[in-house]
């Protein structure tokens, strides 16, 4: 028992200090992540969502937040998460290739003013690039949570955060953190338009 108690605390200090060093080194970023979602939102544009695995969870999870509520009692926000829709989805990837199941729902839903947000732990999916391109081509602003380096999605979005790790879960993990704090920051200027 004591072992997985060790095990357990060791575990969350390392969280904790990646916490902190994210906090430290990236701030500006997610800033400004948390700005252009409240712009979006303010101007009457939506969220979209998209990743892959846990990533797509984390999508989920992240827009539901949005149009049900985090903290406060508020009026919904537009969210859409890109994961959800089996039949999309499966069609997409037998018609056209998993590379496209993404893309192809920016180019049907996203309009000028709207945000995509990738999460994405290696920056490395095809899927999630190509939907960077759509997004950009179809006038979207783009964001993208990633790790690892932020691989060639870093330089295909308008910002980016990068977790200064290599392990999927943690970056999950930060990830999540980082999506409520934006939420947050977005509730709270909805909840002062409304008021």
């Amino acid at each position: 028992m004591s072992d997985i108690a060790g095990f357990a605390r060791d575990e969350l200090y390392q969280l904790s200090e990646l916490v902190r060093m994210t906090a430290d080194f990236h701030g500006a970023e997610i800033a400004a992540c948390a700005e252009l979602a409240r712009a979006t939102v303010e101007a009457g544009g939506k969220l979209l969502f998209c990743g892959n695995g846990g990533s797509a969870a984390d999508a989920q999870h992240l827009a539901a937040e949005y149009v049900v509520r985090l903290v406060r009692d508020r009026r919904a926000l537009p969210a859409i998460a890109l994961t959800t829709d089996t039949s999309v989805l499966t069609a997409c990837a037998n018609d056209l290739g998993y590379d496209q199941v993404f893309a192809r729902q920016v180019e049907a839903l996203g309009r000028p003013g709207d945000l995509l947000v990738l999460l994405s732990t290696s920056g490395e999916s095809e899927n999630l690039i190509r939907a960077a391109g759509a997004a950009s081509r179809a006038g979207l602003s783009t964001v993208a949570l990633l790790a690892r380096g932020g691989g060639r999605l870093r330089s295909l979005v308008d910002v980016s955060v990068v977790v200064p790790t290599g392990r999927i879960s943690r970056a999950q993990e930060i990830h999540l953190a980082i999506g409520h704090i934006v939420c947050d920051y977005v509730e709270k200027s909805a909840m002062e338009e409304q008021e």
